[in-house]
C-alpha cells in the first residue's frame, strides 16, 4: 500500500537525539536519515556513533545514507576556532558545514524537504540552527523544516527512548574542542 506521506531527509547528529525526532516526524513523513557528521573525534569516535545509528534505523525500519567521513574537510572549514568557547562562532561553522551538505543530499536525490536532529539538545541554539537551515536550502531551491526538538520534553523524551533501545550516549558533542 502506498504512503500519502511526504518524503523527508533528516540529518542525524547522533542516534540518541535521533530517537524522539524520528518517532515525531515519522507521523507526517516517511523518512531518510543522513549520517553526516564530520566533526565526531576521533574516527574510532565517528565509529561508535555511526554504529548505534545503524542499530536506531534496523529498529525503526529507517533508511540511512552514510556519506564519506570528511574530517579532513571540517578541520579546514574551522581552523582558526579551535579555541572559541563552545557555542560560539566554531558550532555555527559546524551546522553550516552540517546542513549545506544535507541540502546538497536532499537535491541530489530528490527531496524537496530537509530537517536536522541538532535542535533536540538542550545545548544547541534552534534559532541558529534554522537560520543556517533555511539559507542551505535556499541555495538549492529546496525547503527546511524549522523546528526546536527539544520543546514540549522532546529532550527528556530523547533521552527515555535511548534507554530503551540501549543506545550509547556520548558525553561531549563530537569535536575534540567540545570534551
Amino acid at each position: 500500500m502506498q504512503s500519502n506521506k511526504g518524503k523527508i531527509l533528516v540529518h542525524s547528529c547522533c542516534a540518541p537525539c535521533s530517537t524522539y525526532v524520528l518517532d515525531y516526524l515519522s507521523q507526517s513523513y516517511n523518512i531518510t536519515i543522513l549520517f553526516y557528521n564530520p566533526n565526531i573525534q576521533p574516527e574510532e569516535e565517528y565509529v561508535k556513533r555511526l554504529q548505534e545509528m545503524e542499530k536506531l534505523c534496523k529498529i525503526k525500519e529507517t533508511e540511512l545514507f552514510i556519506p564519506d567521513y570528511e574530517d579532513y574537510f571540517w578541520m579546514e572549514s574551522i581552523k582558526g576556532l579551535e579555541n572559541v568557547p563552545e557555542g560560539a562562532e566554531r558550532c555555527r561553522v559546524c551546522f553550516d558545514v552540517r546542513l549545506k551538505k544535507t541540502a546538497e543530499t536532499a537535491f541530489e536525490r530528490g527531496f524537496t524537504l530537509f530537517a536536522t536532529t541538532l535542535t533536540v539538545s538542550p545545548h544547541k541554539n534552534a534559532v541558529l540552527i534554522n537560520s543556517i537551515g533555511t539559507n542551505a536550502a535556499d541555495s538549492f531551491k529546496i525547503n527546511f523544516l524549522k523546528s526546536d526538538f527539544k520543546k514540549k520534553d522532546g529532550y527528556r523524551k530523547s533521552c527515555e527512548l535511548s534507554r530503551k533501545y540501549g543506545l550509547y550516549r556520548q558525553k561531549y558533542c563530537g569535536c575534540l574542542y567540545s570534551r
